[in-house]
């Protein structure tokens, strides 16, 4: 799956020279995060988060007046507080790949460029929101977690089990385990009791760390 299937478009973006407060209105409007930064001719030039600009705004706890507090205020722009050093990404990016930048960078979202010109953003949410079509979190199932050992064939032989006994699966993934030696899977099946489940695939794992009947 490629970044143009998942990001969000069309972007919502804002200038170098709009006031913090107006560019926070538009944020808490549109229920977002963060929006692109762009010049006059639209080409990217930051992006600014809403805990930058909220980082902006001053404390409660000022002991300046209302006035002097305003007058401040007015006087911040996004290009005092945006980055500008920005990450971007294409569309056939992997999202596998934009989620790594992201979490290597702790950073909430990327822009998604194409001939210079900003097409759409990929955020945390949609990450978040791949996640729980990936692991099947809004059908119901029974829900296997187990330690496998990392070799050839692993994954058939579970496959195998389960197809053989009647079910069907509904989401599978594989992470790193305790040890390179071994593999964690966790997988959704449907057509079968959690009892049915882990009697097929107990021979053919090492250990079933969990399985229950969920989601919905």
């Amino acid at each position: 799956m490629l970044v143009k299937g998942r990001m969000s478009a069309p972007i919502i973006s804002t200038t170098a020279d709009t006031q913090i407060m107006e560019a926070m209105d538009v944020m808490k409007q549109n229920n977002i995060r963060r929006m692109p930064v762009l010049d006059k001719k639209g080409k990217l030039i930051g992006i600014v988060s809403d805990k930058d600009l909220l980082n902006a705004a001053p404390s409660d706890a000022t002991s300046l007046s209302v006035w002097e507090v305003n007058y401040l205020v007015a006087r911040i722009r996004v290009k005092d507080v945006m980055t500008k050093e920005v990450m971007t990404v294409s569309g056939d990016t992997p999202v596998e790949e934009a989620a790594r930048m992201m979490a290597d960078s702790k950073i909430g979202g990327l822009p998604v460029v194409l001939d210079d010109e900003v097409v759409g953003l990929i955020t945390e949410t949609d990450l978040f929101k791949l996640l729980v079509e990936l692991m099947g979190a809004r059908e119901m199932g029974v829900r296997v977690t187990a330690t496998v050992p990392d070799k050839l064939g692993e994954l058939d032989d579970i496959t195998h089990a389960i197809a053989k006994a009647g079910g069907s699966f509904i989401a599978f993934g594989q992470f790193n385990g305790d040890d390179t030696a071994h593999r964690i899977v966790t997988f959704k099946v449907t057509g079968m009791t959690a009892d049915e489940v882990k009697t097929a695939v107990s021979p053919v794992v090492d250990e079933i760390t969990d399985v229950r009947e969920c989601c919905s």
